[in-house]
């Protein structure tokens, strides 16, 4: 892991919820991504899942396309969803309960982000870290953490289908970069073929179906 700032104290015991932006009506793929199944699970589904077997509580999906019920998450919606992947990010940080000190955001049409790229960002955060982010072969991908104190700056950079990179960007001196080469990828799904290839990776990976609880 290489640090390039790391907050003055811990975590503390206050949460570190997880957001799933899940909004998109997947104009090239052909259909809302959220109800995409990979391996049997949806992939709002299984975005849940993997924030919450990484040690985000609570969970919220910010929607936007299409209305989706994930039990064990709390449910977003954003109006202005057509606008972009900023727009999402926004809508989820403003709905952020007061006693969240960090939250994790990651993708939706990322299925191979693991729980373990997620528990690499909250045991950053343990550490002191106040922005983190998984890199990849050296690249800033997702998921990111993000400290509450930086909401305003994310909030206010956030703008068209840019989410939480121009933060990372501007205030690269804060952010902590956490490699997860060995235990996730950032490949997302845009296309049929990008679906299908997914598709097949996980598969051969074995991956069972997971239903939340």
């Amino acid at each position: 892991m290489t640090t390039r700032k790391r907050g003055e104290s811990g975590a503390g015991t206050a949460p570190v919820a997880g957001l799933l932006l899940a909004a998109g009506e997947g104009a090239r793929l052909g259909r809302p991504k959220a109800l995409v199944e990979v391996a049997g699970e949806r992939l709002v589904d299984r975005g849940v899942r993997t924030l919450r077997e990484g040690g985000c509580a609570p969970v919220y999906v910010v929607t936007g396309a299409v209305e989706v019920d994930v039990g064990c998450a709390a449910s977003v919606h954003n109006p202005g969803w057509q606008s972009g992947l900023g727009s999402s990010l926004r809508a989820g940080l403003d709905t952020l309960p007061e006693d969240v000190d960090a939250v994790v955001v990651a993708l939706a049409d990322q299925p191979l982000v693991s729980a373990s790229a997620v528990q690499r960002l909250l045991e950053a955060h343990a550490d002191g870290a106040r922005a983190a982010v998984a890199t990849y072969a050296g690249n800033l991908r997702n998921p990111v953490l993000l400290g509450r104190e930086h909401w305003p700056s994310v909030h206010a950079l956030a703008e068209g289908d840019v989410g939480a990179r121009p933060f990372l960007s501007a205030y690269s001196h804060l952010v902590t970069h956490v490699p997860c080469d060995d235990v996730a990828s950032p490949e997302d799904i845009d296309t049929p073929e990008d679906l299908e290839r997914l598709q097949a990776c996980l598969e051969t990976r074995g991956s069972a179906p997971h239903r939340p609880t």
